[in-house]
C-alpha cells in the first residue's frame, strides 16, 4: 500500500526551480531515506511535502488524497513534521512542549483530555525523557532536545513522520538512539518514516528504500544495496569510495578515500 505518492513535482523559490520532475512512492511502514549532496533539493522537497511552500506544478497525495485538499488539523493528525535543529526555542518545559503534539486531536479552545496527558507521559517514557518533564527545553543538550522534538511528533500519533536531518547535530551515540527508536516504531506499529540524511552509512544501516538526489532530480532509487554503490556515489558526489558489506548486518558500508575528491 502506498502512503505517500509524488507525481512530476516541480518546485523552488521566486520562480527559480530547485527540483524538477520528481516522482516517487513511499510504501506504508517503510523507512524511506532521501539522500544527496548539498544543493540537490532535499530540503526543498521536504518543505513541499510539509506544506511549507507550494510547488510550481505536480501533485503530492497522502493515502490517495491531494495534500492541498486536507485541512491543516487533519494533516497534523496524520503527518508529523520534525524539522532541522531549531535555535530559537519557546520557554516551555519538556512536558508542555511535547503536549503541543496532542492539540490536533482536541476541539478548538478545548483543554487536553486525560487521554492526551496519558499519551504524553507514555511518549516521554518511551524516549527516556521522564526525568526532564519540568525542565525548560532551553536548558537541554542537543541530543536531549532532538529527542524532545521527536517526542512532540510521536505524541501526534501520526501514520507518517517526516524528518529533516534529525541526526546532523548529534554525536554517534545520540544518532543511533534516535534512529533505533524510530526504526523500532516503524517495525512494530507500521509507522511510515520519510527521512533526509547526510550520513550514507546511517542510511544504509536503517533505510528500507533510498532515493539519491542530484541537481533537483532523482539520480538513483531502490534498496540500499542497489543505490549505495561506488559507481552511484562517485557519479553523484564526485568522490571516490569503496563499498563493502557491513560485517554485522550485510548492509552496504562506504569507506571514503582521502584525497580523491
Amino acid at each position: 500500500m502506498t502512503v505517500l505518492s509524488i507525481e512530476d513535482l516541480h518546485a523552488g523559490y521566486d520562480r527559480e526551480p530547485v527540483i524538477s520532475g520528481i516522482s516517487l512512492s513511499v510504501p506504508k511502514g517503510a523507512f524511506f531515506g532521501i539522500l544527496g549532496p548539498n544543493g540537490a533539493g532535499k530540503t526543498t522537497l521536504f518543505k513541499v511535502i510539509s506544506r511549507l511552500i507550494r510547488p510550481f506544478s505536480g501533485v503530492i497525495r497522502y493515502a490517495g488524497v491531494d495534500i492541498t485538499d486536507i485541512t491543516r488539523k487533519e494533516y497534523a493528525r496524520q503527518i508529523a513534521v520534525i524539522p532541522q535543529f531549531q535555535h530559537i526555542l519557546p520557554p516551555y518545559t519538556v512536558e508542555e512542549f511535547v503536549r503541543l503534539g496532542r492539540y490536533p486531536h482536541v476541539k478548538r479552545f478545548s483543554p487536553l483530555r486525560k487521554k492526551d496527558c496519558e499519551i504524553t507521559r507514555e511518549i516521554l517514557d518511551l524516549l527516556r525523557l521522564g526525568e526532564y518533564r519540568t525542565k525548560k527545553i532551553t536548558a537541554l543538550s542537543g541530543g536531549e532536545l532532538q529527542r524532545v522534538f521527536l517526542a512532540q511528533g510521536l505524541a501526534q500519533k501520526p501514520s507518517l513522520i517526516l524528518m529533516d536531518e534529525p541526526t546532523s547535530h548529534l554525536d554517534i551515540a545520540h544518532q543511533i538512539k534516535i534512529l533505533d527508536i524510530v526504526k523500532k516504531l516503524s517495525v512494530s506499529t507500521g509507522l511510515t518514516v520519510l527521512i533526509i540524511l547526510h550520513d550514507l552509512n546511517l542510511a544504509g544501516a536503517y533505510c528500507d528504500r533510498i532515493v539519491l538526489m542530484r541537481e533537483g532530480e532523482i539520480g538513483a532509487e531502490g534498496t540500499p544495496e542497489r543505490v549505495l554503490t561506488a559507481e552511484n556515489i562517485e557519479k553523484i558526489y564526485k568522490t571516490r569510495v569503496v563499498v563493502e558489506k557491513d560485517p554485522v548486518g550485510s548492509r552496504p558500508h562506504i569507506f571514503f578515500i582521502p584525497g580523491q575528491h
